[in-house]
């Protein structure tokens, strides 16, 4: 048995996975027990994940907006995570009905809920690729059918990066998207920090999972933006950037930066 041609054998439900344990952190239901038992051994090891995994969220749905507020009419979504609503596309049509919104995910499982979940349409596409292989991404019959690289694409890197090694060069991995994208186009971009807590117990939890945790600090975040021109606030917790409602309580704590910056040449 395949989904979305991918053998079931290859579809790795014994450790946990990034995306589902998000998910299960989010409340959702598109997860297993390995991976509530992951959410749940991070949460004792740092308790305000439930309250930065919510900001998180909050900051992508501000940065979308903001984005389509600014003109752009094309979003990639890379690390898509499973569907929670409201998802990228419906964020996005709230603002402008016309967007053209492309996911990426490398979790067979992801793709196969979003598949089902979000389905193909002429504005929509579904993709299983990796970050890893950005021209893989870009190249991918289904991203080049709903983007058009001639014209500004808001690139999504939402709590994703810092699943990459350094020796995995995630800085190169993102200039190379980078130089794919055209002049007016925004790098939309979020990431764990321990900047604000010790967080050595939470990242043994992604030990055992399918991708480790890999925090880095303010200076290390804002360099993924070289190439790029940061809006205010800059680099900032995620609910400190633009928020449209009261911070949560602890947000001083919350490890996630979070920026938009957009691509002038």
């Amino acid at each position: 048995m395949a989904q979305d041609g991918v053998p079931a054998e290859e579809i790795d439900t014994s450790r946990p996975h990034p995306a589902r344990i998000y998910d299960y952190l989010l409340g959702g239901k598109d997860n297993y027990a390995v991976d509530q038992r992951a959410g749940d051994e991070l949460a004792a090891a740092a308790p305000e994940v439930w309250i930065s995994v919510r900001a998180n969220r909050a900051f992508l749905q501000r940065a979308v907006r903001y984005v389509v507020g600014n003109g752009v009419r094309q979003i990639l979504d890379i690390g898509t995570g499973l569907p929670t609503a409201p998802n990228v596309h419906e964020t996005a049509r709230e603002v402008a009905p016309d967007v053209h919104v492309a996911y990426v995910d490398n979790d067979p499982i992801v793709n196969a809920h979003a598949g089902a979940l979000l389905s193909r349409s002429e504005t929509t596409s579904v993709v299983l690729a990796d970050l890893r292989d950005p021209r893989a991404v870009m190249d991918h019959p289904e991203v080049r059918r709903v983007i058009d690289f001639d014209e500004p694409v808001a690139l999504l890197l939402v709590a994703i990066v810092h699943f990459l090694t350094d020796a995995e060069k995630p800085g190169q991995i993102v200039a190379a998207l980078r130089d794919a994208l055209p002049a007016g186009s925004f790098l939309v971009l979020s990431h764990a920090t321990g900047d604000f807590a010790e967080r050595s117990a939470a990242q043994a939890v992604y030990n055992k999972a399918t991708a480790t945790m890999n925090l880095r600090s303010h200076a290390e975040v804002e360099r993924f933006f070289d190439g790029f021109e940061l809006v205010e606030p800059g680099l900032a917790q995620v609910p400190f950037w633009h928020p449209d409602a009261p911070p949560p309580a602890r947000s001083g704590e919350i490890g996630f930066y979070g920026g938009v910056a957009r691509r002038t040449g």
